[in-house]
């Protein structure tokens, strides 16, 4: 098995580590513009990111990828996903200050209160507005957190993003090609009355929970679900979308795990109350969300 990475892998690892070195350095205006032009230039272009993109917005609006609204939610779409990389690089330079100002946040009280009990709190996020952000915020704010990242090509990359996680004030476990125990960890994180965030609306490993989304079945992440149930932690969906030159937080309320059933109903009723929340949430902000990845079962090419 050959495990060097492509040529493809080694350029956008490449550009990374050129964007957190070099955005930086240079005016936010102009940086800026350029992620802009380079979202409006690709949204152009209609290539297969963008078309999913349209399709699955067209989901959230409950019409046809070929409706105007849905080419120019899907040009704001693009606008944002890349606002969140140009931020992505600025963000080890901005000051905390700036991070603590510039967010403006629903529902947070309650997340202190739950903490400040001794009881673990497990944050629950779709791919919105800018996480890394309000990750950020979160520490600064005096909570550093537990999360798990997708095992990015190549693994140099991977190793970037962590350290750049990590200098945010996270604990970054991988996903997959760790040392096994990233359920256990997270369990122990959460008894010993500590915040664990993790995205929750698209399954990377087709074992996830079957539920309803937009009034059709997709799977999402079981981890969310299966950690409340089994260490009681509480279990908060949390909505993130961009508000002018700042930022949007929403907690949202906890979800209540089921009192009866096994535990597999139970998780899987969490999980599909977590997929109701998010659907208010990503139908408030829908240019916010950022899934230019296949999402729905139907929409899934067959596996083998």
């Amino acid at each position: 098995m050959n495990d060097k990475p492509s040529l493809k892998d080694r350029l956008v690892a490449a550009g990374f580590g050129a964007g957190w070195t070099i955005v930086p350095r240079l005016p936010e205006r102009l940086t800026a513009w350029a992620f802009r032009a380079i979202a409006d230039r690709l949204w152009k272009r209609r290539g297969k990111s963008v078309l999913r993109l349209e399709a699955n917005l067209a989901r959230v609006k409950g019409t046809s990828p070929d409706d105007p609204v849905i080419r120019a939610l899907s040009r704001e779409g693009m606008r944002s996903y890349f606002r969140y990389f140009h931020e992505v690089f600025r963000l080890p330079s901005m000051s905390a200050g700036e991070i603590l100002s510039r967010m403006h946040v629903i529902g947070d009280e309650a997340v202190y209160e739950t903490l400040a009990g001794g009881r673990g709190v497990i944050l629950a996020l779709p791919h919105m507005g800018n996480w890394d952000q309000a990750g950020a915020w979160f520490a600064a704010k005096g909570y550093p957190f537990t999360t798990v990242a997708e095992r990015l090509k190549p693994e140099s990359l991977f190793h970037r993003y962590t350290a750049f996680r990590e200098g945010l004030g996270m604990e970054v476990l991988p996903l997959t090609g760790g040392d096994g125990h990233t359920f256990g960890t997270l369990s122990q994180r959460l008894r010993a009355g500590r915040p664990v965030a993790l995205p929750a609306e698209r399954d990377l490993t087709a074992k996830g929970v079957e539920v309803q989304f937009f009034g059709s079945a997709t799977r999402m992440p079981a981890g969310p679900g299966m950690l409340a149930v089994h260490t009681g932690a509480a279990l908060i969906p949390v909505t993130l979308y961009f508000q002018g030159r700042d930022w949007g937080l929403h907690f949202h309320e906890e979800i209540v795990v089921p009192a009866e059933g096994t535990k597999k109903e139970k998780v899987a009723a969490a999980v599909q109350s977590l997929a109701t929340v998010f659907e208010k949430g990503i139908a408030e902000h829908p240019e916010d969300w950022h899934m230019l990845q296949r999402l729905w079962l139907e929409d899934l090419e067959p596996r083998g």
